[in-house]
């Protein structure tokens, strides 16, 4: 197993928000976790030869005032982070760096996101100097033109791309073959958490279908309180996150026969609750019939803590994207995307997509 120095996973972090904060905490809290221990929420301590703490995070980028210029290790607690604290971050030497605002801050977002003054820092430079090998991106949802702008910087300096937010990249036909023609590895799109809404959904409908029941019509109502929920106030910014959280579930009932009218079928952010904070309440129906025509209904509701919940799924992520870097592979990674991602280039079912994933550690892992 590679030790954190000597083999180290130059990750450049794009966005410090909730998710970017449980991300660094997590490295920290499982630093010392030996092959033996049970981390929740990763496959594997040792994933294909590479540790939880091997991930050095050497770049950072930000607008907002309360983080730019500020060490990582400070700014992933500024405002409006609001998420939980389960480790305290030494001093990471990462300064905070200004990327463009471009469209990562609406009308929204922008009475709680003060935007620095600093001059726009170049990315592509920023990423070279810092020997990052990859970028994560934790952009806003609808941060469409941020999205494609860290992407391309990606790509001109050398780097992977984990694209953790829906904006399609990864499942883009044309920004698929822009990572494949500069021979460089993309997973994506949009990260599927832990025990999330999407999951759980997708689990409950395959039960259905596995015990021979139709989905007339289902749901799927979210609330929270965190800088993602306020920023998707604005409808507009939710096309690709609807369509991304839908698929993630028509797929699995549109791969055993079946059809659901688009009119039976609602996935996708409901409110902001200020109060909520960093926790997410999802509220799930599944109308069917049973035997004989019989209707029945399944009710539930789930309270998680929503950017720890993604935290572990993003950490397979980057060692998938690592494995991807040290292969020399190109364009999108199917495999990771399909466990890993709500949009992936391919779905496949998430008991076939973990095997998926444990073959690849196998096949690309030391």
């Amino acid at each position: 197993m590679s030790t954190s120095g000597n083999n180290s996973i130059k990750v450049a972090v794009v966005g410090v928000g909730n998710c970017a904060s449980s991300l660094i905490q997590g490295i920290e809290y499982y630093k010392n976790a030996t092959e033996d221990d049970f981390v929740p929420g990763v496959m594997h301590v040792n994933f294909g030869g590479y540790h939880i703490r091997d991930i050095e995070v050497v770049a950072a980028f930000d607008v907002n005032d309360n983080k730019v210029g500020k060490d990582l290790s400070e700014a992933i607690y500024a405002e409006p982070n609001n998420t939980t604290v389960f480790a305290q971050v030494p001093n990471l030497n990462v300064p905070v760096m200004k990327g463009p605002r471009l469209d990562g801050v609406n009308k929204y977002t922008a009475e709680v996101v003060p935007i620095s003054n600093t001059k726009d820092i170049n990315v592509a430079e920023v990423l070279r100097k810092t020997g990052a090998e990859m970028v994560v991106n934790y952009l806003p949802v609808g941060s469409q033109q941020a999205t494609e702008f860290y992407a391309q910087a990606a790509i001109d300096a050398g780097c992977g791309f984990v694209n953790n937010i829906p904006v399609f990249i990864a499942s883009d036909k044309i920004w698929a073959k822009k990572f494949t023609d500069a021979g460089l590895p993309v997973i994506g799109d949009d990260i599927k958490a832990q025990v999330g809404a999407t999951i759980t959904h997708r689990t409950l409908v395959n039960l259905f279908l596995d015990r021979g029941m139709k989905i007339e019509r289902t749901y799927q109502l979210n609330t929270g309180g965190n800088t993602d929920f306020m920023n998707m106030l604005e409808r507009e910014r939710l096309d690709s996150k609807k369509t991304s959280k839908t698929n993630a579930v028509t797929s699995m009932i549109e791969a055993r026969g079946q059809h659901i009218d688009p009119d039976n079928i609602h996935v996708g952010p409901s409110d902001y609750v200020p109060w909520q904070k960093d926790n997410k309440v999802c509220f799930l129906r599944i109308e069917s019939k049973h035997f004989g025509d019989v209707p029945m209904n399944l009710e539930l509701r789930l309270s998680v803590e929503d950017s720890p919940n993604s935290a572990g799924v993003a950490i397979d992520s980057i060692r998938c994207m690592k494995l991807a870097l040290d292969h020399k592979l190109a364009g999108p990674i199917i495999e990771p995307a399909a466990y890993f991602q709500k949009h992936p280039p391919k779905q496949v079912e998430d008991r076939e997509a973990r095997q998926m994933v444990e073959d690849y550690i196998q096949a690309y892992g030391a």
